[in-house]
């Protein structure tokens, strides 16, 4: 399982788009062919099995708010493929959480959105300026989630649902009921993944204690330390961690 976010845009919702109150269209994905920050591109046609599976389920796909199971606000309405990407029609509630979630939106104080999926096929390609990149040629999406501006480049959200699901499994326990194999297993794998984001996070810091003298020495002329944005090393692991709780929850 895998999560990748984008920017929105400009985004449709409400009225002043034709559209009906608390109804909004996204795209989660786009056919973009600059590679993103895992150096995969996503191909035509990557959806459209996806698609075709949500709508004979039956089931609806939820939108989230920062990948919170608990905050499941939207739900998707139709969607489908067309030349931009993979786009999403949907509804929020109309509980006071989710139309609160939909007036940020409305006010473009949510500006990213992030979707999670399987790879069921992928390959090596090369691009028409000759450089190499993974296509993305079949996914299954599982949700999409709104995100504040920002969080299109990291999945740190996975924080707030990994700690959500758990909470639930924890109210679970205090009320007596005894958890299936599949959520001790999916306990286990958070677990995993959480030891794997604080041994990053302690190779970063003694990274950083021993670069400290050539950090100042990167002082540019008026005296001010130059910075870089730096990678979260939770991303991967905890976006991971979050989804197979979702799954085995």
């Amino acid at each position: 399982m895998k999560i990748k976010s984008v920017a929105l845009g400009r985004v449709k919702a409400g009225e002043a788009d034709g559209l009906a109150e608390g109804e909004f269209l996204v795209y989660p994905s786009t056919f973009t062919r600059e590679p993103d920050s895992y150096g995969d591109v996503v191909a035509k046609g990557a959806f459209v099995d996806g698609i075709k599976a949500w709508q004979e389920s039956g089931d609806v796909m939820p939108g989230m708010y920062l990948h919170d199971p608990n905050q499941i606000v939207a739900s998707a309405i139709d969607m489908g493929e067309d030349d931009t990407g993979w786009w999403v029609k949907g509804v929020f509630d109309d509980d006071p959480e989710a139309q609160r979630i939909y007036r940020l939106l409305k006010g473009r104080r949510l500006s990213s959105l992030s979707f999670a999926f399987d790879v069921l096929e992928e390959g090596a390609v090369e691009l028409e300026d000759g450089r190499k990149a993974n296509e993305l040629r079949k996914l299954m999406p599982h949700e999409f989630s709104f995100l504040p501006k920002g969080f299109a480049a990291n999945d740190d959200t996975s924080v707030v649902a990994v700690k959500a699901a758990v909470d639930t499994i924890a109210i679970d326990l205090k009320a007596g009921r005894v958890l299936a194999a599949k959520h001790i297993d999916s306990l286990r794998a958070a677990q995993d993944a959480i030891g794997t984001v604080i041994a990053a996070a302690e190779a970063t810091e003694d990274q950083e204690k021993a670069s400290g003298q050539a950090a100042l020495n990167d002082e540019g002329p008026t005296g001010v330390k130059s910075e870089e944005p730096g990678v979260s090393p939770s991303a991967r692991a905890l976006a991971q961690a979050q989804i197979t709780i979702l799954r085995g929850a």
